[in-house]
């Protein structure tokens, strides 16, 4: 499973929305409804699920579905 696929099942299992909706260009909290406390959880789940860290700073700039993915990519 490729990194895009895995991130769309944890941001649709998290935010009960349909992953087939999601795409690289979804911004987190305008297109998929995450709210502050959604993005927090959804940054603990892929720390847990990929084994890596997501600074403060790192954290700031993931608006987007390909943010994270490029972030866990790196």
């Amino acid at each position: 499973m490729d990194t895009f696929t895995k991130v769309a099942e944890l941001l649709a299992s998290h935010l009960g929305i349909d992953a087939g909706s999601i795409t690289l260009e979804s911004d987190i909290v305008k297109d998929l409804g995450a709210d502050s406390l959604d993005v927090v959880q959804l940054l603990m789940e892929m720390e847990d699920n990929f084994g890596i860290v997501v600074s403060e700073d790192d954290a700031s700039t993931l608006k987007t579905v390909g943010d994270i993915v490029n972030l866990i990519s790196k």
